[in-house]
């Protein structure tokens, strides 16, 4: 069964902590970026591993399996995108339907341990993208299909609370 579509504009969380996650923005500097994707990448891993990993605990809720398929795509996307951003003046990001990407991609069957490999190779890649930004890049800007302005630094921030947000989904 197909997950109502999250619609909401999370870009309030470079504004406030969020309550349901706890994650708050303001705490996350250029040098926290890497570490802080590399050190989730155990806790998914061991998400990966529950035998109820493929189990909705309801209709209207992504299974573990779903969430991290999400996160590893989080990280191939968020990947590209800083890397335009350091390539292009004012970088133009379409938006991204993750929830057809969902099924078109079979989250709800796919393999945990090619997910789970996967989600470590791209969250190592994104890691090293960041860390690899030099310190006047971080504010160069990009734009949302919405209109949405970004810095290095706020996709960043923005980007973290997501794959945040979605380890406590899982509680992982």
């Amino acid at each position: 069964m197909p997950i109502i579509p999250d619609e909401k504009d999370w870009t309030w969380v470079l504004s406030r902590p969020c309550p349901e996650c706890g994650f708050d923005a303001s705490t996350v500097t250029p040098s926290t970026v890497p570490g802080t994707v590399t050190n989730m990448l155990p806790r998914w891993r061991a998400a990966l591993r529950r035998p109820d990993v493929a189990e909705r605990p309801d209709d209207a809720t992504w299974s573990v399996l779903e969430y991290a398929s999400h996160v590893r795509d989080v990280f191939s996307l968020f990947d590209c995108r800083l890397n335009q951003m350091l390539t292009e003046d004012n970088a133009g990001f379409e938006n991204w339907d993750q929830d057809k990407t969902a099924i078109e991609k079979d989250y709800a069957n796919a393999d945990p341990a090619v997910v789970s490999s996967e989600l470590t190779a791209e969250g190592h890649q994104v890691a090293e993208s960041f860390a690899g930004v030099r310190q006047d890049q971080w504010g160069r800007r990009g734009i949302r299909s919405n209109g949405s302005e970004f810095t290095v630094l706020t996709l960043a921030q923005y980007f973290l609370h997501d794959v945040v947000h979605h380890l406590h989904d899982v509680d992982g």
